[in-house]
């Protein structure tokens, strides 16, 4: 995991929930932690972890910011993955 993706990483577990996380930064990080990420249909696209239920995301559209129930679910799929800061 590199530099941009360990802040990204932090600011998905702060609290409050911060509501400027862009959803390239979210995707960008699944890669780096090893995820497989496949398209879906329109905007959607899936994210699988070895051991952990795949997980179906939604691209968030016009704006690039990521809504905070997503960083919520995103946050909960990084735990059952044991990847936490």
């Amino acid at each position: 995991m590199n530099k941009s993706q360990r802040k990204t990483l932090a600011k998905i577990f702060q609290d409050p929930i911060p509501a400027d996380i862009l959803w390239k930064d979210i995707e960008n990080l699944f890669l780096g932690t090893g995820a497989k990420v496949s398209e879906g249909k329109g905007s959607r696209i899936r994210v699988k972890f070895i051991g952990v239920p795949p997980a179906t995301f939604h691209r968030p559209h016009p704006r690039p910011e990521t809504d905070k129930g997503a960083v919520k679910s995103v946050r909960r799929l990084l735990i059952d993955a044991n990847i936490v800061p």
